[in-house]
This record gives C-alpha cells, structure tokens and sequence, in this order.
C-alpha cells in the first residue's frame, strides 16, 4: 500500500492518490489528556509512515503553514488516507486545516468522512466562525481551534460555544504579528509573556478547555525549550506543541503528573483484565482511548517500578 501511495504522489498523480483514499470506520480517541502536539507535514509521506513508532501522544496533522500551495490537495488526500492506516489510535490524530476563508471549510467537509479524532481550525475569529464548524463537523469529531488572531485573543471566553471545543492551541508568532507586537518580546523573563501564558491558561480552564502552549520554532535550543516547559510546568500547563522528536522527549520528561499516571495506569490494568476474561484483548475506551496487551504491559510496569 505504501509503495502505491509514494508512486501516486511522486506522479503528482492526485486522482490515483485519491482513489487510494477509501472511508473506513475509526474507533474516535476522545482522551484529551495529551502532552505533546507533534506537528507533521501531510506532505511528508516518510514521516507520515513513522505515525505508529512516535513518542508523541498526539500527532497534528498539518495542512497549513509549511506546507505550499500547489501540495495542499496532496496533503489532504495524503491526511485522508493516513487517517484510514490507523482505525484504532492510542495517539490522538488532529488534521490542522487551512483558514476557512482559504480552503478550510471544503477540507472539513472532505474529512468527515474519514473520522479524525479532531478537527483543528487556525486563525479563528468569533463565537460565529466555530458555531459554523460545528454545524459543518460531522457530531463525533471535536474542535481545536488555534488563538493566533487578535480578534480570538479579544473574544477568547466566548468560543467554547459546547463541550465539543475541547482545546485551544496558542499561535504566539501569528498572535503577536496580529496585534503587532514584536517577535523579540518572546522572551523568557519578558512580563508579557508571562501575563499572556497565564491569560490563557486560566480562561481555557475555566471553559474546561485544554490549554496547549506555544510552538518553540529554534528546535535545536533543547536548553532553551527545558526552560520554557520548566516555566509553564511551574504555572499549570501540561501539553505544549512541538515539531522535533527531541522535544517530544523533553516533553514527556517534564510535563508528568505522576499521580495521574499511576491512576490512570491502574484503571487500564483494570479495564483490561476486565475485557480479556471475555476474550477480549484490544478495544476503546471513553477516556483512555485505544487500550491493547502492549499497552496494559506498559501500565503494568509503571505501577511495578
């Protein structure tokens, strides 16, 4: 199958491509207890193909920056099919769509029928805009929706219109160019800073929406991205987004709350013993997402050690 995708797309070859794009069902992964947002390119099928072996617990995957305009409609069919490789995910798989004014509202439409855990609109404005995403999301999806506007930023209490909106990602670079701040005030120790990271999170939590930090763009400063996850540990965050493997590692190193995951470790241990007395070995819960033998072994050692 693999081999078929990579000659469709080397062939800019898009009805071949879609036609490899068949609607399957997927069991929906409704945990939102993610720490990492691992950004991929739809583009990219090497990376694409790498889904499954990632550290990260939730994979964005992106339709919009990064990649160009005449990719789009590869990404898309790409993000499509992709989403039909992994009918049953623990990994929450989000599709970043393009502006709904450039494109997004058609790839919504197209995406429905192939069930990603989450849609995830940028550049949002109002309580309008996402009231019209949901009547356009089919009723199992959920909403994501990136603050990089100074409109949203303005209208930020008012876009959790139900429980469907279930994270809110903050776009600092877009943010700041919006409201014409300069990119120099990201900065650590800048007052700023801290003022917008604790605005977020507390609006977000008192919605019951889930904050996730800013995207550090200088990968390679690992230093640099400890201290800004020792920061927003320090304040309450626990998911930031992120666009290296070696920064997923940082992640989950530093945004764990140990009494969580030995509760949740129990309650899979749990669930699972609970299914494999009826012959069932892999299934999907509510809050845990997929849960299979691999899984449960895992659960296992962490209340071992």
């Amino acid at each position: 199958m693999l081999s078929k995708i990579e000659e469709a797309y080397n062939k800019r070859d898009l009805e071949l491509l879609d036609a490899l794009a068949i609607p399957t069902f997927r069991e929906i992964n409704r945990s939102n207890t993610f720490r990492c947002a691992l950004m991929l390119s739809c583009n990219n099928i090497k990376h694409l193909s790498k889904i499954a072996s990632l550290e990260a617990d939730c994979i964005i995957l992106n339709l919009e920056d990064g990649v160009a305009k005449e990719e789009k409609p590869f990404a898309l069919v790409l993000a499509a099919i992709f989403l039909t490789k992994h009918k049953k995910c623990d990994k929450k798989l989000v599709v970043r769509v393009n502006a709904l004014h450039e494109g997004g509202y058609e790839e919504i439409t197209y995406l429905n029928q192939f069930m990603p855990d989450a849609i995830r609109v940028p550049k949002i404005k109002n309580a309008k805009e996402v009231k019209d995403v949901l009547a356009l999301l089919n009723d199992d999806i959920d909403l994501h929706l990136s603050i990089e506007t100074a409109e949203s930023w303005h209208n930020l209490a008012s876009l959790a219109v139900n429980h469907r909106v279930s994270a809110f990602y903050l776009g600092i670079l877009d943010l700041f160019a919006d409201m014409g701040l300069s990119q120099a005030l990201i900065n650590i120790n800048n007052p700023t800073m801290h003022y917008m990271l604790s605005h977020f999170l507390i609006t977000a939590k008192a919605m019951h929406v889930k904050p996730v930090s800013f995207v550090f763009q200088e990968f390679q400063d690992l230093q640099g991205f400890k201290a800004w996850l020792e920061l927003e540990r320090e304040m309450g965050y626990m998911a930031k987004g992120c666009i290296s493997p070696q920064q997923v590692k940082l992640i989950n190193e530093i945004f764990v709350d140990k009494e969580a995951e030995i509760k949740r470790a129990k309650v899979i241990v749990k669930l699972f013993e609970m299914h494999k007395e009826e012959g069932i070995t892999g299934f999907v819960d509510d809050e845990y997402g997929f849960i299979d033998e691999p899984i449960y072994k895992g659960a296992l050692k962490l209340l071992e050690s």
